[in-house]
């Protein structure tokens, strides 16, 4: 029986423990997790030390500079990680025949629109890390266009730092909270991303092109803090909604970044879950830990 070697990067991170947990049990898989201190994906020589010793046919490239508001002080950092590592990757994986796997960001639009955002709509982002992620995305289908590139949102686990854990810590340690209310998405389980990646190369048939991905629905920030409080039973907090202007940031947030998943369904054939149902999993998990 022949194993898929799969390399992936950033695997402290929330995506990529998600892929060890969606990865371990697949019998037809051998994955290899790295994170820098096992392999710095700015090192050329290193990455392609690492697909050519493992044999790697696919790269899952779940490593990123996610720090949002940091990266608007940042620009060397983020670029660094966001646009040249990719592009490195994508050098690579062309080079050697590997498939290349690349997660990417609704920051890549500037939030705009009044309807899901499609994959063909043109990027136009408004921060360093959204600037940073669309070259990503350009260098790797320059380079590589037979790779796969997922844009998701609000993306959440178990682990590290999201939007789901501050809620649930703030909540518990503060009787009253101010979230935005006038910003509009789809939170992202990191798990059922995983699922989704697993199942691109599980297929018989490999689909090259860019997709969206997200949990079913659209709310916003404050919307989703109402309902992590109420699935964690979290009652002492009082949760009042603000505007973005009250809320001044470093970084520009889009106010609309809803993303159509219709490609990605059809092309899998898959049901994507409702972001509440989602959401309730991943609390549970977390208190089950």
């Amino acid at each position: 029986m022949n194993k898929k070697n799969i390399l992936i990067t950033g695997a402290k991170g929330q995506l990529g423990r998600e892929m060890r947990k969606v990865l371990e049990g697949d019998i037809f898989v051998n994955a290899i997790y790295t994170d820098v201190e096992e392999l710095d994906i700015t090192d050329d020589v290193a990455i392609e030390d690492c697909v050519v010793s493992n044999k790697v046919e696919y790269i899952v490239n779940c490593a990123a500079y996610t720090a949002v508001d940091a990266a608007e002080s940042n620009v060397g950092l983020c670029t660094k990680l966001n646009v040249e590592a990719p592009t490195l990757l994508a050098q690579v994986a062309h080079k050697h025949g590997a498939k290349l796997i690349h997660i990417s960001t609704d920051y890549v639009f500037d939030g705009t629109s009044c309807r899901p955002y499609r994959e063909d709509d043109p990027m136009c982002p408004t921060s360093v890390y959204g600037l940073t992620k669309a070259d990503g995305e350009r260098h790797i289908m320059d380079i590589a266009p037979e790779s796969i590139i997922i844009r998701t949102a609000w993306l959440y686990s178990p682990h590290g730092k999201n939007f789901v854990k501050t809620m649930l810590e703030l909540g518990r340690s503060r009787e009253t909270l101010r979230v935005v209310s006038d910003q509009v998405g789809t939170p992202t389980n990191a798990l059922d991303l995983a699922s989704v990646i697993a199942s691109f190369i599980n297929c018989e048939e490999w689909h090259p092109g860019i997709y969206h991905f997200s949990n079913e629905g659209a709310i916003s920030w404050y919307d989703f803090t109402m309902a992590i409080h109420r699935i964690a039973g979290i009652t002492t907090c009082h949760v009042l909604p603000c505007m973005t202007k009250d809320y001044p940031t470093a970084a520009t947030r889009p106010h609309y970044s809803v993303l159509d998943k219709s490609k990605i369904k059809a092309t899998l054939g898959i049901e994507i879950p409702y972001w509440e149902e989602s959401l309730e999993q991943c609390i549970n998990s977390m208190h089950n830990a």
